[in-house]
């Protein structure tokens, strides 16, 4: 690993500063595939239908273990959530695990997956079957502390519009009916539920059309919302009560509601506690503190939960930036790219390989993370 140190580093800082969206990441992919193909891995490009995802294999027994990388940005903001952090520990720990592979058979799959940040590419990964025959799967995100295991919630995406009827604001109002006015009544009775919702979901969004001139009445209005929860049972019933706010708005104002739910629903995470375990001590033979979990610990969505529900899983932090540091900010992408930063990644590749030294030396070993996922 540290004969691949200075060439993590460079591959680490070049999709930094070079950030693409979800489903746009040519370059990063192009680069994530040279670097494993240069260190001896058989890489498969546009897989599942998704232009800039790839396949890197090296072995041809198994177990079958699977490292993932992600490696969009955010509009803006860039590697604001770190995944520059995420494609460099992949690909570093699948090339460091190879000669554990030579020794003891088995083989490492690492997985470029595009497009968590917004259009979710593992979910087409999972349906396209590209996770059939994987024994485990393992990630690490960048975070402010190091957690072996992570609570994600299920989310949906929510399109609303509203259709009113155009009129002059001042000389005739009250021949229109005004569709932002239902979206704005929308949000406030949005507002009125978040106080009867359970303390872990989440219902957030954007006005994206509030009309066109401020001496029009609004005819159209639109907004996008993401709705989560801790299991897909209270998901289910809270979109229901998110509909109601707006379909209330509407007749309370005229104006027609039309809406549509996202055809992609991310799973919550489910985690392997014995491959989270055996990650746990490996980063913390690096020299971290590592805390099994974190209940306090921020709340987001993956679809690396929807992996987690078809193959034993796990989706660890590894700490890049002080507590308090908010994800998805400034200071965070400016922390995916410094020496804290290169630190993270460089240790979660290690913990990663060493964990895959742990299953491929201990036949055991599977079988018992089998066994938690099918019966635990």
């Amino acid at each position: 690993m540290e004969q691949q140190r200075p060439e993590l580093l460079r591959l680490c800082l070049k999709i930094h500063d070079n950030p693409e969206l979800s489903f746009s990441e040519e370059r990063a992919a192009a680069w994530l595939s040279a670097y494993l193909e240069k260190n001896g891995l058989s890489v498969e490009r546009d897989i599942a239908g998704l232009a800039t995802a790839f396949r890197g294999s090296y072995g041809e027994g198994e177990p079958r273990l699977a490292i993932i990388a992600e490696y969009d940005a955010l509009p803006e903001i860039g590697h604001a959530c770190g995944h520059n952090i995420i494609a460099t520990a992949a690909v570093g720990a699948g090339v460091a695990a190879k000669p554990v592979v030579d020794a003891l058979g088995g083989s490492v799959i690492v997985l470029g997956t595009p497009g968590e940040e917004a259009f979710a590419g593992k979910v087409d990964m999972v349906e396209a079957g590209v996770f059939n025959g994987i024994d485990a799967a393992m990630m690490v995100h960048p975070d402010v502390s190091n957690v072996a295991t992570v609570v994600s919630l299920a989310c949906v995406s929510l399109d609303i519009e509203f259709v009113g009827k155009a009129a002059h604001a001042a000389a005739n109002p009250y021949g229109g009916v005004n569709a932002l006015e239902a979206m704005i009544l929308g949000f406030g009775a949005l507002n009125s539920l978040r106080q009867h919702m359970k303390q872990e979901a989440r219902v957030h969004g954007i006005i994206t059309d509030g009309g066109e001139a401020p001496n029009t009445v609004p005819a159209h209005s639109a907004a996008k919302l993401l709705v989560r929860a801790l299991d897909d049972g209270y998901l289910n019933e809270l979109k229901e009560r998110v509909l109601d706010c707006f379909a209330g708005a509407a007749i309370s104002t005229g104006a027609t509601m039309q809406y549509s739910w996202g055809e992609k629903v991310i799973a919550p995470m489910r985690n392997n506690l014995a491959l989270a375990e055996l990650f746990r001590r490996n980063l913390e033979a690096l020299g971290r503190r590592v805390e099994f979990d974190n209940p306090g610990a921020n709340l987001f969505s993956t679809d690396m939960g929807n992996v987690s529900q078809v193959v034993p899983s796990i989706h660890p932090t590894v700490a890049i930036a002080s507590p308090g540091t908010l994800i998805h900010s400034l200071e965070f992408a400016s922390a995916a790219a410094s020496e804290a930063g290169y630190l993270g990644a460089l240790d979660a590749a290690k913990a990663m390989a060493m964990t895959v030294v742990d299953i491929l030396a201990r036949p055991d070993m599977i079988a018992t993370i089998r066994e938690e996922f099918h019966h635990g």
